[in-house]
């Protein structure tokens, strides 16, 4: 536990020097703001100033497909095929001093291999949600409240092998709303540039929904409850800018821990999660990206070889080259 909790430190180091030091460097040259009109009738009389804009709209979207023949192929191999459909899609409103966010993040993906008893398995499937309202009290301090929504799509398996009857297994493992994640918290978000935020709050409540029955001892909710509500303290860091023409980086860490629900998750035990997508646009229609999820839950029950039930760091890597757009 202490060098999980060691690794997560650093991690949450890199990120927000990584982020600290590209909004110093290039996130001061980026301003939103409109053309002064008394300066642009200033310049000439039959001039027009242009209409104030308060809207941003940018993400990237994406399909990567891949498939695997083999016939007579001696060193061995097995047939499959799979594709994964991502986006990352954000939406700001800046007036003056408010300032909306909302960002969608969603990727679904499967895979199809004759050679398995299942043979169609889910691979990749996420939803999440986040809208973040903020006003501007100090130069790039805001007041902020923030909401969000985690969950996935469809029904998730793991797949493993009896070794009594050498057989595949298939145990269920999540559905829709088992689990959900809601976030609501009121805080100070710091956005020194566009490129970069920083959100701290010390009043933030938690929402974790299971709604099948068998799923929530997994996942830390009372088997007589369909969701269990918290009270704690979250930090959250969001970057996303392009270091050069077409490659475009985007990463998010949220930490939370609770104040209440003590017999369940002491004060000071950290959930994180954290996203990584850096994606590089060629020949305008080609997309190359790769990107990793880390997650860590303390209340989220994952067997070991040996069947030990503990909390775990999850690890998620995709790589991929497909049809995809970045703007």
């Amino acid at each position: 536990m202490k060098r999980t909790r060691i690794v997560l430190i650093c991690c949450i180091f890199g990120f927000v020097w990584q982020g600290f030091a590209h909004s110093l460097d290039q996130g001061r040259e980026i301003v939103f703001q409109a053309q002064d009109p008394v300066q642009t009738l200033a310049e000439g009389t039959d001039s027009v100033p242009p209409k104030p804009k308060y809207w941003f709209f940018s993400g990237m979207a994406g399909l990567n497909l891949s498939q695997v023949t083999f016939i007579n192929w001696a060193a061995g191999g097995v047939n499959n095929a799979n594709g994964r459909a991502f986006a990352n899609l954000t939406l700001l409103f800046k007036k003056n001093r408010m300032a909306w966010d909302n960002n969608f993040d969603t990727e679904v993906g499967g895979m199809y291999t004759h050679a398995s008893a299942y043979p169609w398995r889910k691979v990749s499937d996420r939803l999440q949600l986040t809208s973040k309202f903020g006003y501007e009290f100090s130069k790039t301090w805001f007041v902020t409240v923030l909401g969000s929504f985690k969950s996935q799509y469809a029904n998730g398996y793991d797949y493993g092998l009896d070794a009594a009857t050498n057989q595949e297994t298939m145990t269920f493992s999540s559905q829709w709303l088992s689990p959900s994640y809601t976030d609501i918290s009121v805080g100070i978000d710091w956005k020194p540039a566009p490129i970069f935020s920083l959100y701290y709050s010390p009043v933030a409540g938690r929402i974790v929904t299971c709604t099948d029955s068998i799923l929530r001892k997994k996942y830390g909710v009372p088997e007589d409850k369909t969701f269990m509500a918290s009270l704690g303290m979250t930090l959250k860091g969001h970057l996303d800018y392009s270091p050069i023409k077409n490659l475009r980086i985007i990463s998010t860490l949220t930490l939370y821990t609770p104040y209440t629900a003590k017999e369940l998750q002491p004060f000071g035990n950290i959930d994180v999660d954290w996203d990584f997508v850096i994606s590089y646009q060629l020949l305008k229609v080609l997309n190359i990206s790769a990107g990793f999820t880390l997650k860590y839950y303390d209340q989220v029950m994952i067997p070991n070889k040996d069947g030990k039930l503990a909390p775990r760091v999850q690890f998620k890597e995709v790589v991929g080259v497909g049809i995809g757009y970045s703007f």
